[in-house]
């Protein structure tokens, strides 16, 4: 029996890890945390009993606690609940699903507390990642990817020497905005965003994707994760979300790993490695797709990528800047106070405005989301 903790368990990884838990019976849940969906995290606690539940706001914690008073689970709030989730004794894997750099510190508490980490949350290395992956070393804790991509190019290293690695293929689809000019961007809706042909996942991450934002992202996280030079990771657009991600060697093989575009897969992988469990999900047949495609990445449309690009270079506290710059402009942009073609050219402004802080700690790296808040304040 393995026991695990769930941050962010209200959230489209949260609730498909909990999928699994329904399905595999060998996986008990003893703690979950939550934002503000207490009606569904009440839910949850009801069919699985936690011994500990978190909520961000203490007027929501107060009043499900009321709703629990029956269940024996303890109830939290904000960033020590959060925390106390990561650290809760019996677990040991932490399922990082929450959105944001407010994953920050509790999984870093997951980590001096001994626990594995399935790592969805890709904020945490993109900003702390010379903190985090130490961190991790230090205590002798996997960082086991939960990204589709990641995940991929874990299981293709598999068995390989990593000092042969020479270069990461990670892919993307394209997104709903795939071949589309920078005029017809312009009057592109939150609705157009969120239609993405291939995967089904939160608002905020599906909006990346239509930027290239969350390829940036990916990039600077997989640097950190498998310890390779930023010159080593090359962006493929590739439509059908079929090759997740590959790796290409020295000798020039490529190792790559391909599945039917459902995040359970990569969960579940998470979970049990290095075992392999069967799954009900769908199978990819050649016969019937024929054909795999892959073209480059037009950052001319889509700058974002290459913005990102630009701050992992540059390093320090830039990739904080460029993370904590993008959030506030996918608020914006759902807000209706930012165009979709403007989320870049807020970006870059942050990044401009930003003086470099060379080797960041975590105060330094909270405080920066403050200094976007106040600056995207302004900017509107």
């Amino acid at each position: 029996m393995r026991t695990i903790s769930i941050i962010g368990s209200t959230g489209s990884i949260g609730t498909q890890t909990l999928d699994i838990v329904r399905k595999e019976k060998d996986i008990r849940v003893s703690a979950l945390a939550a934002g503000r969906n207490i009606d569904l995290l009440e839910a949850q606690v009801r069919e699985f009993r936690p011994v500990l539940c978190s909520c961000m706001d203490e007027t929501d914690a107060a009043e499900l606690r009321v709703r629990l008073s029956d269940t024996g689970t303890r109830v939290t709030s904000g960033m020590d609940g959060l925390i106390e989730v990561a650290t809760e004794p019996e677990a040991s894997i932490v399922v990082t699903g929450i959105v944001g750099m407010i994953g920050i510190r509790p999984t870093i508490a997951a980590i001096e507390a001994g626990k594995d980490i399935a790592l969805a949350n890709k904020e945490t290395l993109v900003c702390a990642g010379h903190i985090i992956m130490p961190l991790a070393s230090k205590c002798g804790v996997d960082i086991l990817p939960v990204d589709s991509e990641h995940s991929a190019i874990f299981q293709s290293l598999n068995g390989e020497p990593k000092n042969r690695l020479e270069k990461i293929l990670l892919t993307a689809s394209g997104g709903p905005f795939r071949g589309k000019s920078r005029a017809e961007l312009e009057n592109m809706t939150l609705a157009d965003a969120l239609k993405h042909p291939n995967w089904s996942m939160g608002r905020k991450v599906t909006i990346d994707s239509a930027s290239l934002c969350n390829k940036g992202l990916e990039v600077m996280e997989a640097k950190w994760l498998f310890g390779v030079e930023l010159d080593q990771i090359q962006v493929l657009i590739h439509p059908q979300s079929i090759v997740h991600s590959a790796v290409q060697y020295a000798d020039g093989a490529i190792m790559a790993q391909l599945g039917v575009p459902d995040m359970k897969l990569p969960i579940q992988y998470a979970l049990y490695y290095p075992d392999r469990r069967p799954m009900d999900t769908g199978r990819v047949d050649l016969f019937s797709l024929g054909s795999l495609t892959f073209e480059k990445p037009d950052t001319d449309t889509f700058p974002g990528l290459k913005l990102a690009y630009d701050a992992c270079r540059r390093g320090g506290s830039l990739p904080t800047v460029f993370n904590a710059a993008n959030e506030a402009a996918v608020r914006m942009f759902i807000d209706g106070a930012l165009k979709f073609v403007e989320i870049p050219e807020f970006i870059s402004a942050c990044m401009d405005h930003h003086t470099v802080i060379d080797d960041p700690s975590v105060d330094d790296i909270l405080g920066i989301e403050s200094e976007v808040r106040a600056f995207a304040e302004a900017y509107r």
